[in-house]
């Protein structure tokens, strides 16, 4: 497995499987092993989970880095909310959208998950 190489400025935080790191400095960091992380602009604040999308990616998020008590309800309420969203969507293109974010979330692909909910949240903000 090769390495991957993270570049963090002063002040940005991180949650690293579950525990948030706050960066003192300027950090070069480097992951050997498989570790479930967000850094920087990916975390997202529950205040921040404003619209249906950005509540659906906050609960994601919350699958993706929580520990393993709290993992399992917030994967069920990211469910619901991606479930509530789609019995609504506008066409069909955003229906088939949102089963696609249901079956990676299925597959356990916590990441691939948030990268989708990021795109629902911008194509959400999109003017019409």
């Amino acid at each position: 497995m090769s390495a991957l190489i993270l570049e963090l400025k002063q002040g940005e935080s991180m949650i690293l499987n579950g525990a948030v790191i706050r960066f003192k400095t300027r950090t070069r960091l480097e992951l050997n092993t498989q570790a479930r992380f967000l850094f920087g602009k990916q975390i997202m604040q529950e205040g921040e989970a404003i619209t249906q999308a950005q509540q659906i990616y906050y609960a994601i998020q919350q699958a993706y880095i929580g520990d393993d008590a709290t993992r399992p309800a917030a994967l069920v309420n990211a469910r619901a909310l991606v479930e509530s969203l789609r019995a609504k969507a506008p066409s069909q293109a955003a229906h088939d959208v949102l089963e696609n974010l249901l079956s990676i979330m299925a597959d356990g692909a916590g990441f691939e998950a948030l990268k989708l909910a990021r795109q629902i949240i911008r194509e959400e903000s999109a003017p019409t």
